[in-house]
Parts: C-alpha cells; sequence; structure tokens
C-alpha cells in the first residue's frame, strides 16, 4: 500500500467512526475506539511517508579526468574496463555528451546545473589574464550562498561525498564541505602524482590535499585509484543506514601523470606496436560499428605538429608504445577499483536502488611535458628538462608509469582517444569536448546508445529529478535528460542552441549544426560550421553554402558571450601561451634558491673559463 492510499483509507475510516458514534449509545467509549484507531492509521501513514522520503535512489557519480571520446571498453577502447561497461549495458549510453574543455569549467558546471561563467570558473587560475582577475565571470571564487547538487540532495536528507580531485576555482577557497559535502577528500589542484604529494607543472611547489576543511598529507604507499575507491567505500560504511548518499568519486585518471603500477602496463604488451596512424584509422570503423557516429564520418587531418610513426626509430616506438600501455592499464585499474565499490555496495543491498552515472570532465590530453613533439621549441624541452630535474621527475623508459615518472601520452596518442573526432581537449573541436556518458539504475530505460546533444549542466536537473527534488527549470543553463532516460523522448534541447567558451576556445550548438572556433596552436582561430549529424569529424567547413544558418548561430553566440560575461581573446592569445607567461612570473618567486644556486654555478664556470684563457 502506498503513502497515498494508506492517508484516503485513515481519512474514510475516521468519517465513518464518528457517524458510527453519533448513532450509537456509548459515545465514551466509542470516542476512545476511534482515538486509538486514528492514532493508529495516523502513524502508519507517517511511517509510509517517511518511508517514501528515504527511499530516494543513491546516486554515484564516478568522473575520469581527460578520458577520450573512445577512451573506455564501451566505447571502443583497446583498454578494458568490465564494470564501466556493465552500466553501458544495463542503462543509456551518449554519443554526443558535451563538455567544457578543460576541467575547472566542467566540473564547475557539473556541480551547478550552470554555464561556467555564470559560477565565476570561465577558466583555469593557472592561464588567468590580467585583465581576467577583476572579472566577476573569472572570479574563480564561489559566493557563500552557491548551490550545488550536493547541498540542494543534502536539504532533503541526503548524505553527500565526494573523494578525488576537487580542482575547482582558487585552491582551498571552494572545497567541498563548504558546499553541501559532508565527508569530503580532495586533491584541490588541476592534476598531482598519483603516488605522492608532487605538482606536474612548473607553477606549483606544492599539491594540497584535505579532508573536509582540514589539509592533510598522503600516506606512504598512496595509489589513487585505489585509495580514493577506499575511502568512498568507508564514507559509505560510516553513513546513516537507510538514508540515501550522493557519492561523486573523481578519479584522477588519466590525467597526467599517467601512472599505475607495472602489472596493469605489462598485460597491454604489443597491443599499441601498430602504432598511431593504424590505430587511428581503426578506430573510425570500430565508432560506426558501434552506433556512435553515422557512416558518413569521416577522420579529420591530424594537426602539422604531429609525428608519423613510420618516423620513428625502434626505440622511440617502442617508447611511446609503452608510454600508451601505460594509459590503458591506468583506466583498467580504475575500472577494477570502481567494479570493487560496486561490489561493495551490493553486498549492502544497496545497488539496487542506486543511479550510477560514469562520465570524464574534457577529451583526451595531448601534453608530452618533456619530450614535447613537432612544434615544441628547444628551449621549451630544456626548461622543463632542467625543470624535472629539480622535482625528482623522470621520462626514462624503463620507469614509465611508476613513482618518480611524468608520463603523458601526447598529441598523437590524444587524437587515437579522440578518435573519430578531431583533436583533442583545451580545444573546443569535438575531441576536446564531445566525451562518455553512461547512466544506470532505477528509472533509467536500457536504451541502448542516445544519439541526441546533451550537456554537463544538464546531470543536476536530472538527478534532482530522479531524486524528488522540487525545481524550477529556469534554475538552471541545463535540462533535465528524465525524459530521454526513460524512453518518453528522444531529445530534451531540439533546436535550441547552448554554448562554450574557455580561454578563447568558443563552441555553439543548434540542432544539427555547431559553430566553432579553436584557438592557436591546433586551430587558426576562424569560425567555422559543421553538420555534426553527417560530420561528427569536422571535416567540412560548410560556412559558404550556409551563410545564413552561420550568421543567425554567430549572432546567438555573441548574445551567449554577452549574457554570461565572456572576455574575447585577441588573435595569438591562448591559454598555451598565458599558461607560460604565468609560469615564467611565478618559478622565480617561488623556487629563488634554486635559481641563485643556477645563477652562481653558470657565473663560477663563467669565471673559471676567462680565468683558465688568462693562463693560456
Amino acid at each position: 500500500m502506498t503513502y497515498g492510499s494508506t492517508a484516503v483509507l485513515y481519512v474514510r475510516l475516521k468519517g465513518l467512526l464518528f457517524i458510527e458514534i453519533n448513532q450509537r449509545e456509548g459515545l465514551m467509549k466509542l470516542r476512545l475506539i476511534t482515538l486509538l484507531l486514528t492514532t493508529l492509521l495516523s502513524s502508519y501513514a507517517l511511517a509510509e511517508m517517511t518511508e517514501a522520503k528515504e527511499t530516494r535512489p543513491n546516486i554515484l557519480l564516478v568522473v575520469f579526468d581527460d578520458i577520450g571520446f573512445m577512451g573506455l571498453g564501451a566505447y571502443g577502447s583497446d583498454a578494458k574496463t568490465p564494470n564501466i561497461d556493465t552500466i553501458a549495458e544495463k542503462g543509456a549510453q551518449f554519443s554526443s555528451f558535451h563538455t567544457a574543455s578543460m576541467c575547472g569549467p566542467s566540473r564547475a558546471m557539473l556541480m551547478t546545473g550552470q554555464d561556467s561563467h555564470h559560477v565565476g570558473m570561465s577558466t583555469l587560475v593557472e592561464v588567468l589574464s590580467p585583465e581576467m582577475e577583476s572579472h566577476p565571470s573569472y572570479s574563480m571564487e564561489w559566493k557563500e550562498d552557491q548551490k550545488t547538487l550536493a547541498g540542494r540532495l543534502k536539504e532533503v536528507g541526503y548524505q553527500t561525498f565526494v573523494s578525488g580531485k576537487w580542482g575547482i576555482g582558487r585552491t582551498g577557497k571552494n572545497l567541498p564541505h563548504k558546499f553541501g559535502f559532508d565527508r569530503s577528500y580532495v586533491l584541490d589542484a588541476t592534476g598531482a602524482s598519483n603516488y605522492r604529494e608532487a605538482p606536474y607543472m612548473p607553477l606549483y611547489k606544492t599539491v594540497s590535499w584535505f579532508e573536509d576543511d582540514e589539509p592533510v598529507s598522503l600516506p606512504d604507499d598512496f595509489y589513487s585509484s585505489r585509495d580514493l575507491v577506499n575511502k568512498m567505500i568507508s564514507y559509505v560504511d560510516e553513513a546513516t543506514p537507510n538514508k540515501p548518499f550522493f557519492g561523486f568519486l573523481s578519479l584522477q585518471a588519466v590525467h597526467i601523470p599517467v601512472q599505475v603500477p607495472k602489472e596493469y602496463t605489462d598485460k597491454y604488451n604489443g597491443v599499441f606496436d601498430r602504432g598511431w596512424d593504424e590505430m587511428r584509422k581503426e578506430r573510425l570503423p570500430r565508432a560506426i560499428e558501434l552506433g556512435l557516429v553515422p557512416e558518413s564520418t569521416k577522420l579529420a587531418d591530424v594537426h602539422e605538429s604531429h609525428r608519423e610513426w613510420d618516423e620513428l626509430n625502434v626505440q622511440e616506438k617502442a617508447y611511446w608504445a609503452r608510454m600508451m600501455q601505460v594509459n590503458a592499464g591506468m583506466t583498467e585499474a580504475a575500472d577494477y577499483h570502481i567494479g570493487r565499490l560496486l561490489k561493495h555496495l551490493e553486498s549492502k543491498g544497496m545497488m539496487e536502488n542506486t543511479i550510477v552515472i560514469v562520465t570524464s570532465d574534457n577529451g583526451a590530453d595531448s601534453s608530452t611535458v618533456g619530450l614535447q613533439t613537432g612544434a615544441a621549441k628547444p628551449i621549451q624541452v630544456a626548461a622543463a628538462k632542467f625543470w624535472m630535474k629539480t622535482e625528482n621527475w623522470d621520462l626514462d623508459y624503463e620507469n614509465l608509469g611508476q613513482p618518480g615518472s611524468l608520463a603523458a601520452i601526447g598529441p598523437e596518442w590524444a587524437s587515437v582517444s579522440a578518435a573519430p573526432l578531431n583533436r583533442y581537449k583545451f580545444n573546443s573541436s569535438e575531441g576536446g569536448q564531445r566525451v562518455p556518458l553512461m547512466i544506470s539504475g532505477p528509472g533509467v530505460t536500457d536504451t541502448g546508445i542516445l544519439s541526441s546533444r546533451a550537456h554537463v549542466s544538464d546531470l543536476v536537473p536530472t538527478l534532482l529529478q530522479y531524486a524528488n527534488v522540487q525545481y524550477s527549470p529556469d534554475e538552471f543553463y541545463g535540462r533535465s535528460l528524465h525524459p530521454m532516460l526513460t524512453g518518453e523522448r528522444q531529445d530534451v534541447w531540439g533546436q535550441d542552441s547552448y554554448g562554450f567558451e574557455a580561454s578563447g576556445n568558443s563552441a555553439l550548438y543548434k540542432g544539427k549544426w555547431k559553430i566553432v572556433r579553436v584557438k592557436k596552436p591546433y586551430g587558426d582561430e576562424q569560425w567555422h560550421l559543421y553538420d555534426l549529424s553527417l560530420d561528427p569529424g569536422e571535416t567540412t567547413n560548410l560556412v559558404a553554402q550556409n551563410t545564413v544558418t552561420f550568421q543567425e548561430m554567430l549572432n546567438e553566440y555573441q548574445s551567449y558571450s554577452k549574457r554570461v560575461g565572456i572576455i574575447e581573446l585577441k588573435v595569438g592569445e591562448n591559454l598555451m601561451r598565458q599558461l607560460v607567461i604565468n609560469s615564467v612570473k611565478k618559478w622565480p618567486a617561488d623556487n629563488w634558491p634554486k635559481l641563485l644556486g643556477l645563477v652562481l654555478l653558470i657565473a663560477g664556470i663563467v669565471y673559471g673559463i676567462k680565468r683558465l684563457r688568462r693562463r693560456a
């Protein structure tokens, strides 16, 4: 019997009893019986109402870092991810899910349901220009009353936990416990070593980990995927039984440095020996066969800085094949530990009432750290290697993926992970913004692949609807995907548009169309128009053939830009250039003893050379 039927029965019986009282003698006796029955029925109705509230579904949100469109097994990857694939098999798998092209803005939208500019998270702290620093859309600090998915769920009785990378805005300013999380264990940075407290780029000397609001140190035997899952399990075990929970598991996999225990890397011996050129071509028919893209899809040309596999020597081929083995092994290890969490929930009888979401914050990362490819300048390579040596990082083949290894897959392998899409992370091309999304659980129909568009900010209203939390659709930039997940509708955006922008990389989607502007070094900084229903690889610019459509969409983007407060970058300005500028400004101040030592060393060498020349 439902709460509603119990309440109706209670009202009817109460009315009938009072009618009987008026028709019989022994009024006091019958009133006593009425009181007892009324109390009993009222208590039963209240109990059922409470039970109804507490049977709201648990929600487990799993976010990978820098997984490309074809980076998981269900999307055609060579990495084995059986636990994640099960989520896709049981529920819905999206093929046109878009995020921001970088982590901070994407994660801000994921937590708030708002456009990243509206909540002051337009880009990364590391690439802020002086003009951005004073603009509210680039504040990098949330207001105290900023609503989040965790906070909204907590208001209706959810227990809320987060374990993993946070990285939203300025370090320590937007910590999860301030915005709705009961328990939190987070890396508050864009990334770090998976084994120790070490930053992966010269802009920082340290990285910050927090449990709740207190700084913490990592254990000596730390490994990110294992320990972050262990922490989430402990939070679930400590939680009040019979109350729903929201768990946000935010993995470091596969952000640089890609690292994993050696046994996982060795599983992929020989898998990537064919090289990136051949394997990228193989991904296209695989994606078509899986139903991820239409048969008309073509591969875009790779960037001119990409190396051809056949140009590498034997040692280089072995090195870069091993690098991708590490990446695949790290993905499989993350899947294994996710599986442990799912099995733990199942052992507690919780899985049947748990919605599970698996996605990525943006596309595959093309960084190569100290071994830059193609267009890298010798001085940049030298500076990177000098910094790595001072911070105890290495690029040795024998140590790839192990503690101390600063491994990164580079743009060539990133283009394989993103295939058959164009480019990768930091770019507003599809390879930078279209990522995996899988959802399963109570109320989610086994829909198979959903090809209609979806935006990262859609997840907040979607999950609130599943949790039976009241909200106004006008509160969010995103829209609830509930009608798609239940099979009621095929699309929630229709011909309405949504936009993205991060450090000048810009895009606007409307129906089958997309306009996009990609900044240097991987774009020409001009607006292009693509028909994604036929050309998700973005190979044919249709501006000239569709001038009216292009102008209408450009007008919509300009309105969007003005509405959310975007600072439009000039031609030649881009995030990589700004990152270098900011690093050059900051590194000497943070590392003046090392810099002084280097200057003294150089001065000593020069002095010694002069003395020798004078003696000669």
